[in-house]
Order: C-alpha cells, then structure tokens, then sequence
C-alpha cells in the first residue's frame, strides 16, 4: 500500500465539525490525500506547528495569485481611467454652460446616454477581464494566505500508514473468518 505524504487542508461545515486528530477537540479543517484514501480531522492550530507537518510551496498557486493581483490592478486602471474621463466630461459641460446658455432637453438627453454608455463601457471591460480568467481558471479558491498543501512529518506519516495497515488486515480477518473452509470440520465418525 502507498499513501503519498501529500496533504490537502479542506474545510467543512461547522456542523460537520468532528474530533481533532491531535487534541481532540472539535475543528471543521481537514487534511485529505489527493486520491482520497485517507484523511483525518485537525485543528488550524496544529497546521502551524513546525512539528507536525511542513507547508509545500505550491508554485502553481503562487503564480495564480500573481495573475488575480495583475487582474486587480488591471480593473482598477479601468476604473481609473473612466473617473478620469468622467472628470473631463464634466468639466467640459461647466465650461459650455458659463459660455453659453441652457441648451435643448434633446441635447441633455443625449448627453446622460452618453454617460450610461461610457459606464456601461466599463462594466463590459470588467466582465470581460473576469471572463477571460474564469476561462483561464485561475479563480482562487480560498481568500486566505495560509498554505493549502502539506507533508506530516515522518513520526505522524508513519502513524497514518499504521491505521490504513491495520485496517486493512482487519478487514481480511473478518472475510477469512466467514469463510467455513478455515474452520476444521466435525469428524464423520464416532470413537
């Protein structure tokens, strides 16, 4: 049997939450290997301890929150930049109005279309930036800074192995145990 020493930390409901593996107290976080055969219960606080298991540098991860802080960025000079022409919009109606006098509603009208047009401008552009990342699937999935990956160390690893080990030879126990053919029969004849 060989179990990777790849954890993934997940979280549960709360009322999901079951007994620690540690310390036994209740936690909704869980370390699960990656094909699922094992997990187990732990507190957020034991993730920390450098004796019990160690983070993986998740590279991959690393690089997608390069990509959602460039993403932000980019969103925000789109922001900016319709402020900005807001602003000279804006300041170009004052200037009109002090030279001129009022002008037609029809010319008004037009002008809040515009308004809406160019807001509706941005919101496009910012659709579009989070389309294309969704499309890129570099969505994060926790908000959190912690780490995501862990190895235990070796002392912990080799307990885990122990339990699936005796689990499984407890569970060849049980089927050898329903099989007749294991027991000895009766002898047929008398004495």
């Amino acid at each position: 049997m060989s179990l990777q020493n790849t954890w993934h930390h997940r979280k549960v409901a709360d009322t999901a939450a079951k007994a620690c593996f540690i310390c036994y107290k209740p936690s909704n976080s869980v370390l699960i290997t990656p094909d699922n055969k094992d997990f187990f219960y732990i507190c957020p606080a034991h993730l920390k301890d450098r004796n019990f298991c160690s983070a993986v540098v998740d590279t991959a991860g690393a690089q997608a929150k390069g990509k959602e802080e460039a993403l932000a960025r980019e969103i925000e000079k789109v922001k900016r930049e319709y402020e900005e022409k807001q602003q000279r919009k804006k300041e170009k109606r004052k200037e009109k109005k002090d030279g001129e006098e009022k002008k037609d509603a029809d010319k008004d009208k037009e002008k809040d279309k515009d308004a809406k047009s160019d807001e509706k401008e941005r919101d496009d552009k910012i659709e579009s930036l989070k389309k294309q990342e969704k499309r890129q699937g570099n969505t994060p999935t926790d908000d959190s800074d912690s780490p995501r990956v862990f190895s235990l160390h070796k002392n912990f690893y080799q307990m885990r192995i122990d339990r699936l080990r005796n689990i499984e030879v407890a569970k060849r126990n049980r089927q050898r145990l329903q099989d007749p053919s294991l027991f000895p029969s009766v002898p047929s004849r008398g004495l």
